[in-house]
């Protein structure tokens, strides 16, 4: 039953927030940095692919995909009427999140699935040195808080009169792996779709377990506004924690950014928890409020104690590897935005995961930003 039941409701618990969403014609309200009055502001939809295909593989982190719909600016969490009424239910479990004096709030709704496969797809049986089959469909509920805080005082920061914003997001994660993740039914269509050869082990893929996830991380952005220069750079902190039976690490990373017309947010994040860049706006009410193009280099560096795609389940046997607690990405990407909307394609290479894998992995990201 719980490969029915399970997926099920999570597809219907987002088939319902998007309609409720839709059919709301009141905008949520924004606050004015500095000034006590509303004014409004879009919510943002993004849809998120990243794939292997990009670089000629097939294994590993293989494939992932994630429909996010990002709140406008919000008075709270729990009382806006832009938000359906089943998150603001589920949003007074967190009344306490993001306390203190930030400017803006917004919140994030997500719906994802993420595949993972060893190399050898034409073999049947457990494969000792290589990462099991694993799927996991997901439902997330997301949290960011925005305000300007001064940059850190030294010769530099003050020679180049620069500003920092910070955002602190805390997501909830919950859904399933195993069978019910559909992961074989999802990979299967679509490699027969493309004229491609099936993977013949995912008999022997992760058990189902219900999977739950928080996660809370820290970003900061230096930038130097000049009206006057065409081109613009910033660069983008994060530090981080995951807590749950999915994934439990530290992480931290940065990102630089170099272009024109460079958008009202935190950086090109992947489909990473906690990642999601869309911050709650400051300025003329558009996170892409100009046209322009930029360049972009991420990283991203993980201390790891718990990886279920790695270890296996958490309460019975099942397949597993002997885990790197030392993992780390990079990313290389560029992005094209125009008045309420971007997409950004980026390259990624993953170090080693576990000790018996025998090369890094790479991957390609499209992420597409709307603005409703």
């Amino acid at each position: 039953m719980i490969k029915i039941l399970l997926p099920l409701a999570i597809a219907l618990g987002a088939q319902s927030a998007w309609a409720q969403t839709a059919n709301i014609e009141s905008q949520c309200a924004g606050i004015k940095q500095g000034v006590n009055e509303f004014i409004s502001y879009p919510s943002v939809i993004n849809l998120y692919f990243e794939n292997d295909m990009f670089t000629g593989t097939d294994r590993d982190y293989t494939n992932g995909v994630k429909l996010s719909w990002v709140s406008a600016n919000l008075r709270s969490y729990t009382e806006a009427d832009c938000l359906p009424q089943w998150v603001k239910g589920m949003n007074s479990l967190f009344t306490s999140v993001h306390p203190g004096d930030f400017t803006s709030r917004n919140m994030v709704v997500t719906l994802g699935q993420a595949m993972y496969t060893p190399q050898d797809r034409l073999r049947r049986d457990v494969i000792p040195n290589d990462r099991p089959y694993a799927g996991w469909l997901y439902l997330g509920l997301g949290y960011n808080a925005r305000k300007s805080v001064p940059p850190p005082k030294n010769k530099l920061t003050e020679k180049l009169d620069v500003e920092m914003d910070r955002m602190d997001t805390v997501e909830v994660n919950i859904g399933v792996v195993g069978p019910a993740a559909l992961a074989k039914q999802t990979q299967d269509f679509v490699h027969d779709l493309r004229g491609l050869g099936r993977f013949y082990g995912w008999d022997n893929q992760l058990h189902n377990e219900l999977g739950l996830q928080l996660v809370a991380e820290r970003k900061y952005k230096l930038s130097k506004p000049d009206p006057a220069s065409p081109i613009h750079f910033d660069a983008i902190s994060h530090f981080g924690a995951s807590v749950g039976n999915v994934r439990t690490y530290l992480n931290a990373g940065m990102e630089f950014r170099l272009g024109t017309g460079l958008p009202d947010d935190f950086g090109s994040a992947p489909i990473r928890p906690g990642g999601d860049s869309n911050a709650p706006v400051e300025g003329d009410g558009s996170r892409y409020a100009t046209t322009g193009v930029h360049a972009f280099l991420a990283l991203d560096g993980r201390l790891v104690a718990r990886d279920i795609f790695l270890d296996g389940n958490t309460f019975s046997s099942s397949p597993s590897v002997q885990k790197k607690y030392l993992v780390g990405d990079a990313a290389l990407g560029f992005a094209w935005q125009w008045r309420g909307g971007k997409i950004a394609y980026a390259h990624y290479i993953n170090s080693k995961e576990f000790k018996t894998q025998a090369n890094s992995h790479k991957y390609g990201s499209v992420t597409l930003s709307l603005e409703m």
